[in-house]
């Protein structure tokens, strides 16, 4: 019988306490893994992607693999992409494979299809071909790929997640609040968690399929949605600034005491 336990890598970031959180709320049995301790939950793995033996004690007994780990935007390749994003995908990929996990989904991002938005190709669909804003979008092409084939070759049900932008930082915040375009592709840390605990619910679909995933945007709808609502049923609830406001606030604040300091 298939195990139930899910597998959630890069668990105690942005995007990963979401994850925690929704699932755990609709009862699932869960595993973390990050380089730190996941706060609430009790089976949490403190391990590095680039670590193929921690990746694969992490891996044992899971049914379903939600990989959000990753450097989450450009950086210096050697230093801070080449380990999680490349090699670390290699891990988990091939712990997957080894582990015969059968549904694995995977946190690619929409800045593999920078170049359709700037162009203004919109809505940009699943099946357009890959035009990446830099090194941190390529490391994700090479994740869709990793994906791509562990679902061709070992027939897994492999879903490959281009999301919005989540901000991290109070810094982020405010330049996402300062962007027009970038309020279009808002993903609320509240709709990150759904979508990924709806796509774990979904029924499974065969092989390999894309989808994105973000908030309801503020003036032009950038990534199409309605392949994520056939396969996942997924419906995002917020827009911008739900779920940023404290951040928000805290960058005002910032701002207001330097200008009195």
């Amino acid at each position: 019988m298939p195990s139930n336990l899910i597998l959630v890598t890069g668990s105690a970031g942005r995007v990963g306490r979401a994850v925690v959180a929704e699932l755990l709320a609709r009862g699932f049995a869960l595993r973390g893994f990050d380089l730190v301790p996941t706060p609430g939950l009790g089976d949490s793995v403190v391990g590095d992607l680039a670590s193929m033996g921690d990746v694969r004690a992490a891996m044992k007994g899971v049914g379903t693999l939600v990989h959000l780990g990753a450097t989450p935007d450009d950086d210096d390749f050697m230093t801070k992409l080449l380990p999680p994003n490349l090699v670390g995908v290699f891990n988990v990929i091939e712990s997957a494979r080894e582990e015969g996990v059968p549904r694995v989904i995977l946190a690619s991002t929409g800045q593999v299809v920078w170049w359709q938005r700037m162009r203004g190709d919109l809505p940009i669909g699943i099946a357009v071909q890959p035009t990446p804003r830099g090194w941190y979008a390529a490391t994700k092409c090479f994740l869709e790929a990793a994906g791509r084939s562990l679902a061709e070759a070992d027939g897994r049900c492999v879903l490959a997640v281009r999301m919005g932008w989540c901000p991290r930082t109070a810094e982020q915040a405010a330049e996402l609040a300062g962007s027009e375009w970038a309020r279009d592709v808002y993903l609320s840390p509240g709709d990150a968690g759904r979508f990924f605990a709806d796509a774990v619910q979904a029924p499974a679909w065969p092989g390999y399929a894309v989808v994105y995933a973000c908030s309801r945007p503020e003036t032009h709808i950038v990534y199409d949605l309605e392949p994520t609502r056939a396969l996942i049923g997924f419906e995002p609830r917020d827009h911008w600034p739900m779920g940023v406001e404290e951040m928000l606030l805290g960058e005002v604040a910032k701002v207001t005491a330097s200008l009195h300091g």
